[in-house]
């Protein structure tokens, strides 16, 4: 039988002995010339390989019970596998990348605090099961993920592999909210709450970005803005065969609440709610469609070609 992580790790050394002339090596990872993203678009974002340690045994209270949060503390939740579990940002902020499991199947949540963006992956791909940390390096202010089977570099908002052996390969995205607190627990009570026993000593209290959400700059270049909402705009991104959509939050909060829309020919509904500032996209199985919620500035940077939802 072969033995798949061997063979990736294989495949990863082959790859950087015949790196082309071309290629550069930053923050340890080697870019050829010919990735999905130019190489001088690629910013280091301070910290060294893995210098924002990834959470890799996580462990969860039942219903939060232990735990130090409040009603309006903000999470990332998701539901797989008939399981409810939430990620604290405060968590996130100092970790971007919890890689779990439901049941057998492996899992990797990230957030990306300068984008304000969280989205949840299945972690396995041509059948080879992968595991991730944070590399560093930043691409429209976004953080680069790396899988350790092969050191390709992955684009976060891109949901796929930029460089490496994995190069152009997708991750399955799945359907993760971003909420409240007291909004998940209501309607998941029987969640698990990421626990703060990370094996890390960091101050879970302390925003390291504090002050950041509220200002109207960035950290790092992106390629392409757009003035029509503050960059810090709070947007559900969504994919739909090919055709990408924003719904910004201002925008929702002048509607009902229940927006019926089509996108790319399918009849959808966006579910907002103005007192946890979270929205979902619902298709017509009732099934939450993958998106992103993110700033407007990132979602714009990626997806320059958008529409935009604008209330009647």
């Amino acid at each position: 039988m072969i033995n798949l992580n061997s063979l990736a790790v294989g495949i990863s050394f082959l790859a950087i002995a015949m790196v082309s002339s071309a290629a550069i090596r930053m923050n340890g990872f080697v870019i050829d010339d010919d990735a999905l993203i130019p190489a001088r678009d690629i910013h280091s974002g301070g910290p060294p390989k893995d210098g924002i340690p990834s959470i890799e045994k996580p462990e969860f209270s039942p219903r939060g019970k232990g735990e130090q949060i409040d009603p309006d503390d903000r999470v990332l939740g998701l539901v797989h596998q008939g399981t409810a579990k939430a990620y604290p940002i405060s968590i996130m902020n100092w970790h971007e990348i919890v890689n779990d499991r439901f049941g057998e199947e492996p899992v990797v949540v990230t957030y990306c605090p300068l984008c304000g963006s969280g989205v949840a992956y299945l972690a396995r791909v041509k059948g080879m099961e992968v595991s991730f940390g944070v590399s560093g390096l930043l691409y429209n202010s976004d953080v680069l993920l790396y899988d350790r089977q092969t050191e390709s570099l992955w684009s976060q908002i891109m949901s796929r592999s930029v460089s490496g052996p994995m190069k152009g390969t997708r991750l399955e995205m799945l359907a993760l909210t971003h909420t409240s607190w007291a909004d998940w627990k209501a309607n998941h009570p029987d969640t698990l709450l990421l626990s703060r026993q990370t094996g890390f000593r960091r101050d879970y209290d302390k925003d390291p970005y504090s002050g950041y959400e509220n200002s109207s700059g960035t950290w790092f270049p992106v390629k392409k803005k757009d003035p029509r909402f503050h960059p810090k705009e709070r947007v559900l991104g969504v994919e739909i065969d090919g055709l990408f959509k924003a719904y910004p939050f201002s925008e929702l909060s002048k509607t009902s609440g229940e927006v019926t829309d089509t996108v790319a020919g399918q009849v959808v509904t966006l579910v907002y709610n103005k007192k946890a500032d979270s929205a979902r996209i619902v298709g017509s199985d009732n099934r939450d469609i993958p998106a992103i919620t993110s700033f407007w500035f990132a979602w714009y940077a990626f997806h320059p070609e958008t529409e935009v939802y604008r209330a009647p």
